[in-house]
């Protein structure tokens, strides 16, 4: 038979690494979720004209505000320890998105999503890496 001295103390250590780590990234992932909230609103509301001299957005390109709605729909969500989601809950957020049979795309949250992909995975990494070092 094999004894195994510090066993406890080594599973201890895991299970105190894996906590560690697992908050460390939900948080980074969370805080990710805002950086792309952010940049999302940012796109709709980058070259809006509100109002009567509103101009609605070319085809291709993010949505022009018009009365808010849409940004102010957008949104971040924690679902889970490591899990977290952004929406944007405007009823005709997923039209414009990816279009409908009389109305070319006009995409806000998928840009967002390329433009900020590498910020948040930097951010998760940098997080789980410094949970790991402790």
């Amino acid at each position: 038979m094999v004894r195994i001295i510090g066993a406890r103390r080594h599973t201890e250590r895991l299970r105190n690494m894996r906590r560690r780590v697992v908050d460390q990234a939900g948080t980074a992932i969370f805080v990710g979720s805002g950086i792309l909230e952010t940049e999302a609103r940012r796109l709709i509301i980058a070259n809006a004209i509100q109002g009567k001299g509103h101009i609605p957005s070319a085809p291709g390109e993010p949505p022009n505000r018009d009365t808010g709605q849409l940004d102010q729909s957008v949104i971040a969500r924690r679902l889970g320890r490591v899990r977290s989601e952004v929406s944007a809950n405007a009823p005709y957020a997923l039209f414009l998105e990816f279009g409908t049979s009389r109305m070319a795309e006009r995409p806000f949250m998928r840009p967002a999503t390329r433009r900020t992909r590498r910020q948040i995975t930097t951010l998760v990494q940098r997080a789980v890496r410094g949970a790991l070092a402790r």
